[in-house]
């Protein structure tokens, strides 16, 4: 009997070095954000006053973090942070950023206490959520507009991972993001993954077809990699190609199609004479068929018409 009681005495105690909360529990500190802004309303210890100009700081609205635990409500009971002579050396219970202590999934979960509408409903098994990207990694909630807002900036915030798709940006033909003509919102939803590669809609086409509704179809004659996906032919981030395709034509079309016996069989300056047509000089597969992504026409089997 005495065996057992020691054992669990040892699990009890054994449980409270596990969890030091249960120790000493944390506490809010008593005045609330009135003690935060003493210290964080100056650009030295980061201004923080731009935010009640946010939905976030607003006190009006009940589900607003001020309208709760103020400061406390993101940043966690941190009365002693507050006492403390040191402040650098006793952070709050929540902080947030790359430089935190604090693992990314308290961060991200601090966050989605409030925000688990249909936006974030695919966060979980989603690409970001899986390598630990924070959501304040992308988003600054202190500024009186989240610079994630804004189309350039937007862009910036996603390049810091994907290098390969600001080089791209920068190629002659493409979808205009380095001018600010759209985002990369535009075309993915960075909350969900529910989609291939977080797009907006189900397929690369779908999503696609939200601008180019033209070549939505439905078409008499189709042409399968046009039906398929968009980007079997086209790279949608930039390309040094016209239309931003993958290549020119005919190197493109014939990755599929035999140029044995066609006339865009590869030429050269001793094969060409007076009696050749002028479509054929530049051997450009679309100066014939033209209606690549589909036709209506009665004769247009072969994307001629």
């Amino acid at each position: 009997m005495n065996n057992r009681l020691y054992l669990l005495v040892a699990l009890f105690l054994a449980s409270l070095v596990a969890s030091p909360t249960l120790l000493a529990e944390e506490e809010y500190s008593a005045k609330g954000a009135d003690s935060c802004l003493m210290c964080h309303k100056s650009g030295k210890w980061g201004d923080v006053m731009p935010i009640f100009k946010t939905r976030h700081g607003s006190m009006m609205d009940p589900n607003a973090p001020f309208s709760n635990e103020q400061c406390e409500s993101c940043h966690g009971p941190s009365n002693a942070h507050v006492k403390a002579k040191k402040k650098s050396e006793v952070s709050p219970a929540v902080t947030f950023g790359k430089d935190s202590e604090v693992s990314v999934a308290t961060q991200n979960e601090t966050c989605l206490t409030c925000h688990k509408d249909q936006t974030a409903m695919g966060w979980f098994g989603s690409m970001h959520e899986s390598v630990d990207v924070g959501c304040a990694s992308c988003h600054s909630l202190h500024q009186e507009r989240d610079p994630i807002f804004d189309p350039l900036e937007q862009q910036q915030v996603c390049f810091e991972c994907h290098q390969r798709v600001r080089a791209d940006t920068f190629k002659t033909s493409g979808h205009g993001l380095r001018f600010g003509s759209l985002d990369c919102s535009s075309c993915h939803n960075v909350h969900d993954g529910n989609n291939d590669f977080q797009l907006v809609r189900e397929t690369v086409n779908d999503t696609c077809f939200e601008c180019h509704a033209d070549k939505r179809g439905p078409f008499l004659w189709e042409h399968a990699p046009a039906t398929e996906d968009c980007s079997l032919c086209h790279d949608v981030h930039g390309s040094n190609h016209p239309a931003a395709l993958s290549k020119r034509p005919p190197l493109l079309c014939q990755q599929c199609h035999s140029a044995v016996g066609h006339p865009s069989l590869a030429l050269t300056s001793e094969d060409t004479d007076n009696n050749r047509s002028r479509f054929l000089l530049s051997r450009g597969c679309m100066n014939c068929h033209s209606q690549v992504h589909g036709s209506n026409h009665p004769s247009g089997s072969t994307q001629l018409r």
